[in-house]
């Protein structure tokens, strides 16, 4: 496997700038929402092109580093540099010369044998796939905008690896800006032009926090060297015949729970055995509260509804909670009620609330005592096509601990891939609870 392997041969980094100056911002700073200031923190993706014949004889480097060029004249915040402005609030420097990295690294394997199911690989080898300094960044601001990462392999087949700064956009954001970027790269027009404007979700004057919002501790960035071999990822996945057996048996005990009185969703269902699982392996005391944290995407909660393309963040964390004792021992019905309410009462008002109050406290909303779980089930990543037919996979790379993250196995397939990362006496647990309860009669 690659990440015991020394095949790589990993080209220099170049720096790709926008193909020319955007003259709409003479001042060069570009402003961020405080839904933007409270997610300081790298995310890596990865998007894996089954081998393809076509591409022997292509410079996929060049192609990508073209489009993305004139991408960039259009998103031109994504070669910017973070720094704190006025008011102790993040900004993008848009005239230094920042610029996107760009990597690209051939490894002397077949795809399948280097890597295989990129939905399954460990922290270790997803780093190895998205640009990632060899020192770890000092703070959040040092994370560049966008960083890419092209992997080619022996087979023909190739990853791309995507790290991007968490303040800059969403899921959303993330497949606007690559969709463009893929149109570009096919010589189309943009069917999708950014909206880059986010005053639209400036805080209310005065601002109005009439919600019970905790005051609570950032994200944890990814760890330094020293502690990553404590950090596990793994990935379970959920066939369409366990997710009917499950829901059937969430639908029972329940007389007394008037949210599950109709059949659970599916990412109600997986969350709830995800908090429950997460509880008993991270050994909480019965009486101890122990939360579960939902981002979900706000754009159509808010009224007037986000105008298409807007580029940023707008994903909201709603947060469900249980003292542990009543997660542990009450049946799968009541964790999927609470569940089931914390996620109806996200709704623009709460959203306008969350926005005031992180521009009261300037903090961000997080917790001790609680996991993380984002669905990427309704993102369209298999609609990106850069001129060589979709990804057959996509899949998070290295995330932070704590966070769970629900999408399919692949293009075309019906299964469900839960990809969480714990410590790893926690993994343990959990790896060992959630399995039970994927084995099929």
């Amino acid at each position: 496997m690659l990440a015991n392997s020394n095949s790589s041969l990993r080209y220099d980094t170049v720096r790709v700038h926008p193909n020319a100056k955007n003259p709409t911002d003479p001042k060069g700073l570009y402003t961020l929402s405080n839904l933007d200031q409270a997610l300081l923190l790298p995310f890596d993706i990865l998007f894996a092109f089954q081998t393809n014949n076509s591409l022997f004889n292509v410079d996929v480097g060049g192609i990508l580093k073209e489009s993305l060029s004139k991408a960039l004249e259009v998103y031109y915040p994504l070669a910017g540099r973070l720094k704190m402005g006025l008011g102790g609030k993040m900004v993008v420097d848009c005239d230094v010369e920042g610029g996107v990295p760009f990597a690209e690294a051939f490894f002397d394997e077949d795809m399948v044998v280097a890597v295989g199911d990129i939905t399954m690989i460990d922290r270790t080898l997803a780093m190895k796939l998205a640009y990632n300094n060899q020192t770890p960044y000092e703070t959040g601001l040092d994370v560049p905008p966008l960083t890419i990462q092209v992997n080619r392999f022996r087979c023909g087949g190739m990853i791309l690896g995507l790290r991007f700064n968490h303040v800059m956009f969403d899921g959303t954001g993330l497949t606007d800006f690559m969709k463009s970027w893929s149109e570009i790269a096919r010589g189309l027009r943009l069917s999708i032009k950014p909206h880059l404007d986010r005053s639209i979700l400036s805080p209310r004057k005065p601002p109005k926090d009439h919600f019970p919002h905790q005051l609570e501790k950032p994200l944890t960035p990814p760890l330094p060297h020293e502690r990553e071999q404590f950090i596990v990822n793994k990935s379970f996945i959920f066939t369409p015949t366990t997710l009917t057996r499950l829901r059937e048996l969430a639908m029972q005990n329940n007389n007394k729970n008037e949210a599950v009185s109709r059949a659970p969703t599916t990412f109600e269902l997986i969350s709830a055995l995800t908090w429950i699982f997460w509880t008993k392996a991270k050994k909480l005391g019965p009486d101890e509260t122990s939360q579960i944290g939902i981002a979900l995407d706000g754009r159509h909660k808010l009224q007037p509804p986000m105008p298409t393309g807007y580029f940023g963040n707008c994903i909201v964390k709603t947060c469900a909670q249980s003292r542990a004792q009543d997660l542990m021992k009450q049946p799968l019905s009541y964790a999927v009620g609470v569940l089931h309410d914390a996620i109806k009462a996200m709704t623009g008002d709460y959203i306008r609330s969350i926005i005031d109050f992180l521009e009261i406290t300037r903090k961000p909303i997080n917790a001790d005592n609680k996991v993380m779980i984002s669905k990427w089930t309704r993102l369209p990543f298999y609609e990106i096509d850069f001129g060589w037919g979709v990804a057959s996979q996509v899949a998070p790379g290295a995330i932070v601990e704590d966070f769970a993250y629900l999408l399919f196995h692949g293009k075309d397939n019906k299964n469900l891939v839960l990809s969480v990362t714990l410590p790893s006496d926690a993994m343990e647990v959990f790896q060992g609870l959630i399995t039970s309860q994927l084995k099929d009669d």
